[in-house]
């Protein structure tokens, strides 16, 4: 269903499972930026109503994922800490296409976010299916489900506003992409990293 192109190598569950501190915190900063970014396409893109309706949805999900995520840290007696640079989407936003037009740019936006919602589902997957550690595994088995949904959304999004064959064409592009960078990830405690 996602079409990564290269799947994460379970031994990076056990890199993440070792530093459960590292994981759980970057985790709530990625929850944090992705709802962001849900806010971000909206003040972007107000004139899209339908869109506007299921971003909005999107950013309180992934709000109250970072609030479970927090209560994840806090039980476990760890602190949020400052926020975490996500090299892995940075690398990401490279491949945005600059200075075109402003269908384009919304495309690119939603693909953007598709990627990184699908390559967090996979690594959930990983990590629910790895880990030892039940209350987490559950956790994380849980929300590879809504890393789903909100991937198939913004696919959908994508068609239904923009030139759907240029969407598909468009996508492939990027899942060949990010399968050149993802090569370099997978060996930190991060969900990304």
């Amino acid at each position: 269903m996602l079409g990564l192109k290269l799947p994460t190598d379970p031994r990076w569950a056990h890199i993440a499972e070792s530093n459960l501190k590292e994981i759980l915190i970057d985790h709530a900063w990625c929850e944090q930026k992705a709802a962001s970014n849900a806010i971000s396409l909206i003040v972007n893109y107000p004139e899209f109503t339908e869109m506007v309706n299921v971003l909005l949805a999107i950013a309180k999900e992934e709000l109250e994922h970072f609030a479970r995520v927090h209560e994840k840290i806090t039980a476990r007696g760890f602190v949020l800490g400052h926020e975490r640079k996500d090299s892995y989407v940075n690398e990401l936003y490279k491949f945005m296409r600059k200075g075109m037009s402003r269908d384009i740019a919304l495309m690119d936006r939603l693909l953007f976010a598709a990627m990184i919602e699908a390559r967090s589902c996979e690594r959930f997957k990983v990590l629910s299916e790895t880990i030892s550690d039940k209350e987490l595994s559950e956790f994380y088995r849980e929300l590879m489900a809504s890393e789903a949904g909100h991937y198939t959304s913004f696919i959908q999004l994508a068609k239904k506003y923009l030139n759907p064959v240029e969407v598909d064409n468009r996508w492939k592009e990027w899942l060949a992409y990010e399968s050149k960078i993802i090569m370099s990830y997978g060996k930190s405690e991060t969900i990304h990293g």
